[in-house]
């Protein structure tokens, strides 16, 4: 692909994005897209062979900042519990504010996961390896107990879906149950590698 041709689909994303956070996702279209930018909608079709690839696309990179602020988290040279302790602290106040502050975006998201869109499924793909990284260096460590880094990370996600799912997030709030903090502390107690007796 070309310069301009990834500019182009780069202002494609961007108008989309616009769209997405005034009116919503599911009330744009191709057409108020190519309209805004002053192309066509079968232009804006041969960079996009959908609505459903914007959309794709915009999701795409709306959860990028999350994947590198984890991401750098995870390369730092320091114990593993607190690495971890933090990629979950900062996922969950990530997406807190997002649902506080972009609602229309977060149905995007919420639509994305309950349809499973090949974007989402890659998001929750690369959020995996960076938290399979961290329990495996602290198990090489010694900071955590032996186990398989894959299944730790499964339910390490699970034990902090109401802190990351943006429809749980509010949903929860109400509901009694331990802080994002809590639970944290609850989940590295159950990695700690424990001495022998």
């Amino acid at each position: 692909m070309s310069h301009p041709e990834r500019d182009t689909r780069q202002i494609i994303v961007d108008t989309a994005e616009r769209f997405f956070r005034d009116i919503g996702y599911q009330k744009t279209t191709v057409a108020d897209i190519a309209k805004s930018l002053r192309m066509s909608p079968a232009n804006v079709y041969r960079f996009f062979e959908s609505k459903k690839a914007i959309n794709e696309a915009v999701l795409e990179r709306y959860k990028r900042e999350q994947e590198e602020a984890i991401a750098a988290i995870a390369a730092e040279d320091r114990p593993a519990a607190g690495r971890l302790r933090d990629i979950l602290m900062i996922s969950h106040r990530l997406n807190a504010a997002r649902f506080a502050g972009h609602a229309r975006m977060q149905e995007m998201v919420c639509a994305a996961m309950e349809e499973s869109w090949d974007a989402i499924i890659a998001h929750i793909e690369r959020f995996d390896a960076v938290l399979r990284r961290v329990v495996a260096d602290g198990i090489a460590r010694g900071e955590f107990r032996p186990m398989e880094p894959a299944d730790a990370t499964g339910c390490i996600r699970t034990a902090m879906i109401r802190f990351m799912h943006p429809l749980l997030i509010t949903q929860c709030e109400c509901i009694p149950g331990p802080t994002p903090e809590k639970m944290i502390g609850f989940v590295l107690a159950a990695l700690e590698a424990r001495p022998p007796r």
